[in-house]
Formats: structure tokens, sequence, C-alpha cells
């Protein structure tokens, strides 16, 4: 029994690093070792609790890992006598890690959309290094094993002339980009990409009828934030060009908000802020104050009767990613930018 356990934690790879749930990576590695014959047909399994105290893991997640095991008929279980690999022709996966800078809505949307695209096709574990290139170098250099596809939103909010080099340690033909390029990568690597500078124009210009109505148009960018500066680009272009009143706002704690401003808010919590400041001081929104939120979540159709949104298409970008993967193509794909139009900016 000493032998199976050996060869079964040898064949183990769970990592810490990740945010894959660690029944899953559990999973992940039966199949794994199966599909390179070190498991056969019938070869038992060390018991639950052996598995929890030599991988040190909840037994709980063994228990759950082996479930799914035996749900999916991979293997199998004899009262009194343990777990026995049930079938070794078990279909061999792509392994695949995706690296997003930070968890939220939208990242949500294109990992879930990612995930569902690939089905049964892939064994996806999931990083999250929170915008900290220093992280995302460490999480790097951690990777206990090879993958076929690397994933990654390469956001920063320092160090963004490291991420060349830093990007370049990846194997550049399994690389995916999503949400923008890097100059300094190589032009053929894969990427889905938006296009800030003229996304943010061309959606305001579709509004700016609406916004002409405002005495002033505030974009609240965050300090520090890990946002591209195009966005800003984009925004004074557009400001400038029909001659709308503009600043930028860096710190939305500190904004003291007038009636006859139109805010644009990029994050969630500042979305959040600004609504509190405008119910403090009795202002009704698509009125006395405008209020236009970047991403668009299902949440935001209904809230105070509807918040006007300027959006990337997150589910179409994450479907596309897998669709590169699973047709091995190499592309560079722009994901459309769209706005829905609600009462949170008429006035």
């Amino acid at each position: 029994m000493m032998k199976v356990i050996s060869e079964f934690l040898n064949s183990i790879e769970i990592s810490d690093f990740s945010a894959t749930p660690k029944y899953q990576q559990l999973v992940d590695s039966i199949i794994e070792a199966i599909q390179n014959k070190q498991f056969r047909i019938g070869d038992l399994l060390p018991s639950i609790n052996e598995v929890s105290m030599c991988l040190e893991v909840s037994r709980d997640t063994v228990e759950k890992a082996y479930k799914h095991l035996k749900n999916s008929g991979i293997i199998s279980s004899t009262p009194g006598k343990g777990y026995f690999v049930a079938k070794n022709d078990v279909v061999k996966k792509l392994k695949i890690a995706i690296f997003l800078n930070k968890l939220s809505a939208h990242k949500k949307i294109v990992y879930d959309a990612f995930v569902k695209e690939l089905g049964e096709e892939a064994s996806i574990d999931l990083f999250v290094y929170h915008s900290d290139i220093s992280l995302l170098r460490r999480l790097f250099q951690n990777l206990n094993k090879p993958y076929d596809r690397y994933v990654i939103f390469p956001h920063f909010k320092e160090g963004r002339d490291q991420a060349p080099e830093l990007l370049s340690l990846f194997p550049q033909d399994k690389l995916i980009l999503l949400g923008k390029h890097i100059d300094g990568i190589k032009d053929d690597v894969d990427c889905i990409y938006e296009n800030y500078e003229n996304d943010i124009y061309d959606s305001l210009e579709k509004i700016v009828s609406y916004l002409s109505k405002y005495d002033m148009i505030k974009l609240i960018f965050p300090n520090h934030s890990d946002y591209p500066k195009a966005i800003i680009k984009g925004f004074y272009k557009l400001c400038s060009q029909y001659a709308l009143e503009h600043i930028l706002v860096g710190d939305l704690s500190k904004e003291r908000i007038k009636s006859g401003e139109c805010y644009i808010s990029l994050t969630e919590n500042d979305l959040v802020l600004l609504l509190e400041k405008t119910i403090d001081k009795k202002y009704e929104i698509g009125k006395d104050i405008g209020v236009i939120s970047y991403n668009e979540t299902a949440l935001k159709k209904f809230i105070l009767n509807g918040i006007a949104t300027i959006s990337t298409d997150f589910e179409l970008m994450g479907r596309y990613a897998a669709q590169i993967i699973k047709n091995n193509e190499k592309k560079q794909i722009e994901v459309p930018f769209y706005v829905n139009v609600r009462p949170s900016i008429f006035r």
C-alpha cells in the first residue's frame, strides 16, 4: 500500500497559488495520471483519509474529488475495499492556465464564457494577480507543470514598462492576451483586444446629444488605476471635438458633485459612491446628475430605472479566446463595444 500511496503522490500536482478549487486540481491530476498509464484499470487508489493526510488537504476536498470521478465513471468503489480505477480510455484534456488581473463581475463573465465554450475539452487552472506585475511573475515562476495555453489579462497598476519582458517569458506560441495587446510583444501573438481610445470616443459620440445637455462631463479615472490611459485620450478627443466642458476626476471621495454634471464611472466602487453622493444631495439621476457606467452588468438595467452603460462584449471575448484554442488558430480579434442608453442620462 505504501508503494501505491507513493506513486499516487508523485502524480498529484496541487498548487496553493491557483484559484482553481483543490478538489478540481486533484480530479485533473488523477485523470492525467490515468492518461499517462501511471494508473491502470483495477489499480487501487489510496483511501480518502490517506490522501487527506499525505497531501495536507481536507477530507471533504478528497471526498468531493473521488465522488466527481466516480460519477464520471473513471473510478469505482467496493465497500470495505476502497476505490479502484474503472477505465483508462480517458480523453486527454488541454491544460490551460488563465491569469486574471482581478476578480470582478466583468472578468467572471469572460471566464464563465471561456469555460462554457471549451466544455469538457480542457482542464483550466485559474490564477489572480491583482494587477501586480511582481505577483504575476511569481505565479509564473511557481507553476508546477507546463500548460498547452496561457491566457492573460495584462493590466498592471505599476511597472507597465516591464510587461513586454515578463510576457516574453511565456511560450509565445501558447500565449493569448485578453483586453489589449502589449507593445514589444510579437505581432503574431494571439490577442482578443479592446480599442480603448476609439471605443470610448465612438460610444460617447452616439450619445453626444444627451451629453450636450449637461454643463460639465466628468470622467472618474481613479489614481493608480490599471485602466489603460487610452480611455482618457479618447474622452478628451470626444469632448474637444464637440466643445463639451470636461474634466478628469482622480479621487471621487473628494469630489463635490453639482447639478448639471454628467459622470462617467469606470469602477463599480466609484459608481456606488457616486449614487450615494447623489442621493445625499437629493439630486435626481437623469435630471440633475447624469450617470454613465463603464462595463455592462445585468443589474444596471434595473438600478434607478436604468443606468446607461458603455461596454465591451465580455461574453464574446471569452468565447473568442476559447475558439482560438479549440480550432488551434492564430488570431488578433477586436471585440465589439456598444452603448446601452438608459434613463440615467435623460435630461
